[in-house]
């Protein structure tokens, strides 16, 4: 962004264009976080009542761990 549109921005949102991205960024990671205990938490529960086996909540804790570390590859490079 050049220097006008800089100024603009803050002029109409009375904040740093560099603050809403690490507002963004920070929900987007705080998301993830909720969905990946969620989605844990649930194949832990299916885990403990035997209707998913060892392999498969592994499965799901590597998935999470996986898109965890691209996010962050993404969004914070």
């Amino acid at each position: 962004m050049n220097a006008a549109q800089v100024t603009a921005f803050q002029a109409n949102g009375g904040i740093t264009p560099s603050v809403t991205a690490s507002v963004l960024t920070s929900l987007v990671f705080a998301a993830l976080l909720l969905w990946g205990a969620w989605a844990i938490r649930t194949a832990y529960s299916g885990w403990a009542e035997q209707r998913l086996n060892q392999r498969q909540f592994m499965g799901v804790v590597i998935r999470f761990i996986a898109m965890y570390l691209a996010m962050t590859f993404v969004l914070l490079s």
